[in-house]
């Protein structure tokens, strides 16, 4: 449909086989720098690829300098939290250097009304607490100062992050909404959070 907007997640790897598909697809594409690399087709479709971890580029206006300019730092770090558990990692470059992965389990919420229903607000709320402590203290541990990319539950990475001991820590794009972190989840959050982030419109 004309018009069609998306965003996918490009591998580095992958991002000039994207383009040239892209530019197969559409006829051609003029490629200039604007935050990242931005392309324009002929037939007016545009994409504009933003590089991971908040990084600014000002090079050439060509796929294989961009990737080039796309390494991963060479210490940071990613952060999950939900109330179902955490994940934290730290890398150097793609090399993942130690994580943790914890579950804890928070009551899903009820229907039932009245003083029972703020018991198990409270309830609820307390467990929560318990399971943000304790990713907290595993990301204290784990996490270096640097780059930190962060998904999950939102109000959940903020409550994490207010430990003043991960104030070293600077968060970067792209969030990432994840399910409960488990070992899948947090290998395809590290995966994601050094791909490009392509926003693509479709004339």
């Amino acid at each position: 449909m004309a018009g069609d907007r998306a965003t996918v997640l490009v591998p580095p790897e992958r991002l000039e086989r994207w383009v040239a598909n892209f530019a197969t697809r559409h006829d051609g594409v003029a490629l200039v720098v604007d935050d990242g690399l931005r392309g324009t087709a002929p037939d007016g479709s545009t994409f504009h690829a933003r590089l991971p971890f908040d990084t600014a580029y000002d090079g050439p206006a060509q796929a294989a300098a961009v990737v080039a300019a796309a390494a991963p730092p060479a210490t940071w770090g990613v952060l999950l939290v939900r109330k179902g558990g955490f994940a934290v990692a730290r890398l150097a470059g793609t090399a993942l250097v130690e994580h943790k992965i914890g579950q804890r389990h928070v009551q899903g919420r009820t229907k039932a009304g009245g003083q029972s229903q703020q018991r198990f607000a409270r309830r609820r709320d307390n467990q929560a607490r318990v399971a943000y402590q304790a990713a907290a203290e595993h990301a204290a541990r784990i996490l270096r100062p640097g780059p930190l990319v962060t998904g999950g539950d939102r109000t959940a990475v903020v409550d994490v992050m207010a430990d003043p001991r991960l104030a070293g820590m600077r968060v970067v794009g792209p969030w990432l909404a994840v399910a409960d972190p488990r070992r899948s989840v947090l290998d395809r959050a590290v995966l994601d959070a050094q791909s490009f982030r392509v926003e693509v419109t479709n004339a």
